[in-house]
């Protein structure tokens, strides 16, 4: 009988030790006036690295499937300007090491294929990630997307080789070595 009044008190007294913890940390945070929110998606294996490119987003809707096209459509939008970015900053570098006259207008027509390949992959996407939330009447749904790098470039490549005058002026190793060291950096800003 001792042994199980002994269990008790301790059981009795970690649930209290535990029990304040809890209530200290909501009155901190009810005194401070701050609340820490945490958003869907946001460790580590959500960023973009030197593989692949990723976005998450979010759309609100008293609709379901509306709330999804929403989510989608902003995350697409974030992914295609940040492979915009990385692609006009090893533009820019590849064009800058190049010689003659004709170096504006192959940056010019690069990016221009680019930005087509970018809208064109962006159908390939892959969903690494869904979390729907309700609040009240509407619904908030959460997405998270990421396309291979590998993939982005294998396109450029490709496109380039249908292009004779891009083909030319393009070196495919020195572009690709530019583009890695970009990903590179990429990864260490993260």
């Amino acid at each position: 009988m001792k042994r199980f009044m002994r269990s008790s008190v301790v059981i009795v007294i970690a649930l209290l030790a535990v029990s304040c913890g809890g209530t200290k940390k909501a009155v901190q945070e009810k005194q401070s006036g701050t609340t820490e929110i945490i958003l869907p998606f946001s460790g580590k294996e959500y960023q973009s690295d030197k593989d692949f490119y990723r976005a998450k987003g979010s759309g609100k809707s008293p609709d379901i499937a509306t709330a999804k096209k929403i989510a989608l459509n902003n995350t697409k939008v974030e992914i295609a300007s940040n492979i915009s970015s990385v692609i006009k900053s090893v533009t820019q570098d590849y064009t800058n090491q190049r010689s003659g006259a004709d170096a504006q207008d192959f940056e010019n027509k690069f990016e221009n294929l680019a930005a087509e390949v970018v809208n064109q992959k962006l159908a390939d996407v892959t969903i690494i990630g869904e979390k729907l939330l309700k609040t009240g009447n509407s619904y908030e749904y959460w997405i998270a997307i990421q396309i291979s790098k590998k993939t982005v470039l294998d396109e450029i490549n490709n496109r380039i080789s249908k292009d004779q005058k891009l083909q030319i002026d393009y070196d495919k190793k020195k572009f690709e070595e530019i583009y890695n060291k970009e990903m590179e950096n990429m990864k260490n800003e993260q």
